[in-house]
């Protein structure tokens, strides 16, 4: 594996220096060290096994604890352990393995505990196979396991941001006592792409004393993590307060990229390695003088809402005013793009609210749309008029 020896020191030297090759799996684990994670329990599944890989050479390397469990199941409460008694904890999977997972996540949320989990999808349902998808859109996003719980959920589409988006993750798991989900698939979490290291200066680190950590009663009043919430009205008021924190969360840490939607009649969105390809078939709208543009969701929750209800076409002066209503500025139709049968699809039709058509096109079971499959749905969409 790139960067990788014996010396912790020295692999530390050597990655700081300039780009080194990675693939996405390998740049998620990185992100992780350099954010000080100390725990990762996890269990072999493809296409995420060279994270699991990689995290088990780097926690050797650093003095951490890396455990390949004997299950998914007993991952995820490891990972419950490690995140009581304070440490930077994380997990990864693929698809089905995130589904066992599930139990231990609504726990980790409803006992406000900070962890960091890796989701490179595979075709499903079931078993299926170890094809790139987006297919657990759904359960990333709506909540997999039981309760009202949310997951803060990035998507990263290059090696690049899996670095900088995961060490970032352990950061907001802290900050808000949650539990952070990065969502890949086995397309960016296998390809290999130049990746640059921060500088010492930059890089994260372990985060401050935690002072509801289950640490030991050294000589201090007791402290109690929980779920189980029996007298009346101690549910409702701890539910009500962690939705005031996911509240907070939708208004501070909602992130996404636009390109060329200034000026677009057909928006295209689109996330992790699917935006991409859909850049690409941007550009090459533009060239056939389709004014083509593209939202990529970096937060699949929090969702933009708002950017993509921004980008609407909008009426102009209203009919009192004496001019009549400029329709045309925004855009017109939205094209979403997804890895799945459609999902993130019915949330870009929640934030348009039935203002412009909504259209989807979709591959699955490890089915990738190309550029040009793309396009042509753009130009079905734009038809002979909408061409310069």
């Amino acid at each position: 594996m790139p960067g990788l020896c014996n010396n912790g020191i020295q692999i530390k030297v050597t990655i700081m220096k300039s780009k080194i090759l990675m693939c996405g799996n390998e740049a998620c684990g990185e992100g992780a060290m350099l954010a000080g994670c100390t725990f990762y329990a996890g269990y072999p599944i493809t296409p995420q096994n060279e994270l699991t890989a990689y995290m088990a050479r780097r926690l050797y390397d650093t003095g951490g604890v890396f455990i390949q469990a004997e299950s998914e199941l007993a991952a995820i409460n490891m990972v419950f352990g490690a995140s009581c008694a304070g440490a930077r904890a994380m997990t990864s999977s693929s698809s089905p393995g995130i589904s066992l997972k599930q139990e231990g996540i609504s726990y980790l949320a409803g006992c406000e505990l900070p962890c960091v989990i890796v989701n490179m999808q595979r075709g499903g349902p079931g078993l299926g196979n170890i094809a790139p998808s987006q297919g657990d859109y759904f359960q990333a996003v709506k909540g997999g396991g039981h309760g009202d719980y949310r997951l803060l959920v990035f998507a990263p589409a290059s090696a690049q941001e899996f670095l900088e988006y995961t060490a970032l993750a352990f950061d907001l798991a802290d900050k808000y006592r949650n539990p952070v989900m990065i969502l890949g698939d086995g397309l960016l979490g296998q390809m290999m792409e130049p990746v640059h290291m921060p500088s010492p200066k930059d890089q994260g680190g372990a985060a401050a004393e935690k002072p509801w950590t289950l640490t030991g009663c050294k000589g201090r009043k007791p402290r109690i993590i929980r779920s189980l919430l029996l007298p009346d009205g101690a549910l409702e008021a701890h539910n009500k307060k962690l939705q005031e924190k996911f509240k907070l969360m939708t208004e501070l840490e909602t992130r996404s990229e636009t390109f060329y939607t200034k000026d677009s009649n057909i928006v295209l969105v689109a996330y992790g390695s699917v935006a991409r390809i859909a850049k690409a078939a941007v550009e090459m709208a533009r060239e056939k003088g389709i004014k083509a543009g593209l939202i990529r969701p970096i937060t699949l929750w929090p969702f933009p809402s708002k950017v993509i209800e921004n980008t609407c076409v909008t009426a102009g002066p209203s009919a009192g005013s004496g001019s009549a209503p400029d329709n045309n500025r925004g855009a017109k139709k939205f094209l979403v793009v997804e890895m799945s049968a459609g999902q993130m699809v019915e949330d870009v039709r929640l934030a348009v609210n039935g203002r412009v058509p909504v259209e989807f096109y979709g591959r699955m079971g490890g089915g990738i749309p190309s550029e040009e499959e793309i396009l042509k749905e753009i130009e079905l969409l734009a038809g002979p008029d909408e061409k310069d």
